[in-house]
């Protein structure tokens, strides 16, 4: 599907750029003074201040306003929050405003909007251009360079976010489509021959034997050109990134940095796992600090999962670097009003992951337009409420020297990683996990066996961090467990880094639906796992449904057996490989589900199906024993979540967060004193190892030593 001759590479600063980013907590929210239904913004920084707030977030929604005709440029709101922020000593960050783009530029160039598979979009809502368009790039570099000169040497502005979570918005616009065709004849040296093979074109008559003949990819029912377009549009987000970083870095002061704010899969409603439409590994390195947006539910759903999951996907990203939370709800949707003690406890769950800043969308509740009630820390009435009060406890907290400076640049030391793949992502959406053909709503997804994964871990208090299907052996050698969910298409290379991963002593485990397919999406034709048969142990060739209520025969602590879901896979253990669980059924019963092998120093498990959640956590619990990978968090599974690091001073960090609406009483296995406890900060207070902690509902304490 592509050149993977780049293999990911860490940072070599896990702090991030020195001189950029503020030695500090950056807490803050976006301010929107052009959707103010009145002038009010040395009031608005009163109220920040009174909060803890530093830091505001502004611009990157705004192209109509600071050029509302073509060459008129006004920086009126920009200004007078600039002014009012400078006045109250609050920082600043300034997007650039091409996302979305102004009536007058759809109007005088239309093929600025993306066209999709649905045709045309009409102009209105946000995120629709086309964003390798020539004319979208000519007015979007001309109002990033006249903003970033207007504010590059205010000294309130500390730094750049460029666009706003942005993805290839399903653009298959003539623009998009020819600069495919340009990248497989490059990809593919002009040979027509081998892009044939490599895809499978012979099927069903789609061979092309004339570039000139290369047909609309709208259509294609070839899952490899699919994918293979998918993966183009995603460089083509990476390029799109770099672009304005690059502009933005011509003005730019060294002392402020550059971001972005990715976001997820937003499948359930929520930031959920993945992102389709990007690759977040290949697109970060053109930033000094990644950013990212992370939504979850909240109120009785709240669990702390999707904090975690968005926050050590956007450190491992910069390679353990630490990253901003730009964007964040306060109240957010319907549905999302915080019970008292949440907002708190959620803010410090960022830290926790590593952010080195927290920022809400956003200030106040718009009075109007689509976002009405997508509400911030203030009501439509302006004025204080429990959420703003909340955030302020927060705030002024963390703006404690003796507190804060315990908590800025959180470094892990994580054991276990999860190898991810974008390409894996789209091939499970050709070929459905479930049936092998393009998947339907309500199907098993990729991202619900990563989130299978991820979240039995967090459940299991064992911290990770993500590598993407480019890591090599170097890299994944850092850790003592590697886990491989459904990474459907992959290259040799990566074949080859796994099987020394483990020879050298790493523990890998790998789930169904993985190491089907090269980077093309052909079907290795050998005995599966291509290349792995003698690392796990095992080779199949058959498949099924599990059926309804299929069981492993795996006894899990409270009693039940796993359910199987999704498919099953019909394992056949070599000699010397260990059977963990076979299938609950009159004939697949004689196949193994689960298994182990010794391969070198380490050695290789495979999960043959999708257990339900109850049982993905029983076996990674296993599997983490197996590997080695214990220690006094897991003591506390059921209790707290716990999340640990090293700060800048070289303490170490723990975290003991209450997700619950009910008091926990735990005995303490770490030992130090307590920054924050009981609500309130305690930096003098000292706990002993087995000595009693009460943890309020939705509640933490933080205890360094």
């Amino acid at each position: 599907m592509s050149d993977k001759t780049t293999r990911s590479r860490d940072s070599s600063d896990p702090h991030g750029p020195q001189g950029r980013v503020p030695d500090r907590t950056i807490f803050g929210c976006a301010y929107y003074d052009e959707y103010m239904p009145e002038q009010r913004t040395d009031q608005d920084m009163a109220m920040m201040k009174a909060a803890g707030i530093n830091t505001i977030r502004i611009a990157e929604s705004t192209w109509s306003t600071l050029e509302p005709q073509p060459g008129f440029f006004d920086f009126t709101h920009v200004d007078r929050a600039l002014d009012a922020a400078g006045r109250a000593g609050i920082d600043v960050i300034v997007g650039t405003p091409t996302y979305a783009v102004p009536a007058w530029l759809a109007a005088m160039h239309p093929d600025v909007l993306a066209v999709t598979p649905q045709g045309p979009t009409r102009y209105g809502a946000r995120q629709i251009m086309d964003i390798v368009n020539p004319s979208y790039r000519y007015y979007g570099e001309r109002v990033i360079r006249k903003l970033i000169s207007h504010v590059a040497q205010r000294k309130e502005v500390i730094g750049y976010q460029v666009d706003n979570e942005t993805k290839y918005y399903d653009s298959v616009s003539p623009d998009m489509q020819r600069l495919f065709v340009k990248d497989l004849r490059q990809r593919f040296d002009d040979d027509l021959d081998r892009l044939n093979a490599a895809y499978g074109l012979d099927y069903w008559s789609n061979r092309i034997d004339s570039w000139e003949d290369f047909p609309d990819v709208t259509g294609t029912i070839n899952g490899s050109l699919g994918a293979a377009f998918d993966h183009f549009r995603r460089t083509q987000v990476s390029r799109y990134l770099a672009w304005q970083a690059g502009i933005v870095r011509e003005y730019a002061r060294d002392d402020q940095f550059v971001t972005h704010n990715f976001d997820f899969d937003w499948s359930p409603g929520w930031s959920y796992g993945v992102q389709p439409a990007v690759d977040h590994f290949e697109a970060a390195p053109c930033l000094d600090i990644a950013g990212v947006d992370i939504y979850h539910p909240t109120e009785d759903d709240l669990t702390g999962k999707e904090i975690a999951f968005g926050g050590d996907m956007a450190r491992s990203i910069k390679g353990g670097a630490n990253y901003l939370v730009l964007e964040t709800e306060a109240q957010g949707q319907h549905g999302w009003l915080p019970y008292p003690g949440q907002l708190r406890l959620q803010a410090y769950s960022h830290l926790a992951s590593g952010a080195d800043g927290v920022m809400y969308w956003h200030w106040h509740s718009i009075h109007n337009s689509f976002e009405t009630y997508w509400k911030g820390l203030l009501s439509h009435d302006m004025e204080p409420n429990p959420t703003y009060e909340e955030a302020g406890r927060f705030g002024r907290q963390i703006g404690q020297k003796e507190v804060g400076e315990h908590l800025v640049h959180l470094h892990k030391r994580n054991k276990v990683a999860i190898m991810v793949g974008n390409d894996s992502l789209t091939a499970l959406n050709w070929f459905s996990l479930e049936t092998g053909f393009p998947r339907r709503d309500g199907e098993i997804s990729y991202n619900d066996v990563v989130r299978r994964v991820y979240d039995a871990l967090f459940e299991l208090n064992i911290e990770c961090d993500f590598v993407n299907d480019q890591a090599d052996a170097d890299l994944l050698g850092r850790y003592g467990m590697l886990i491989v969910p459904a990474l459907y298409s992959t290259d040799e290379e990566t074949l080859k880094s796994l099987a020394c991963y483990v020879e050298r002593g790493g523990h890998l485990v790998a789930t169904l639906r993985s190491f089907v397919t090269d980077e093309n999406l052909k079907v290795w034709h050998d005995k599966a796992p291509h290349l792995l048969t003698e690392v796990f142990g095992i080779d199949y060739s058959q498949f099924t449904r599990p059926g309804k209520d299929l069981n492993l025969d795996l006894t899990m602590a409270d009693g039940d057996r796993p359910v199987s879901q999704g498919l099953i896979e019909l394992l056949k253990a070599h000699p010397g490989t260990r059977v963990l669980a076979h299938y609950d059924h009159p004939v697949w019963g004689r196949y193994a589900a689960v298994t182990r092998h010794g391969y070198g120093r380490g050695s290789a498990e495979w999960i043959g199906t999708l257990p339900s959640a109850e049982g993905m956590r029983g076996l990674l619990a296993e599997a983490a024993d197996a590997a080695g990978v214990t220690g006094p968090a897991r003591d506390l599974v059921g209790k707290v979540s716990v999340r640990e690091g090293i700060n800048a001073l070289g303490e170490q960090v723990t975290y003991l967060l209450n997700y619950s609406a009910e008091p926990v009483r735990i005995e303490s296995p770490f030992e130090g004193r307590l920054l924050v406890a009981d609500g309130e900060s305690e930096p003098e207070r000292s706990i002993s190892a087995g000595q009693t902690l009460n943890i309020g509902p939705w509640d933490l304490a933080i205890i360094i030593k």
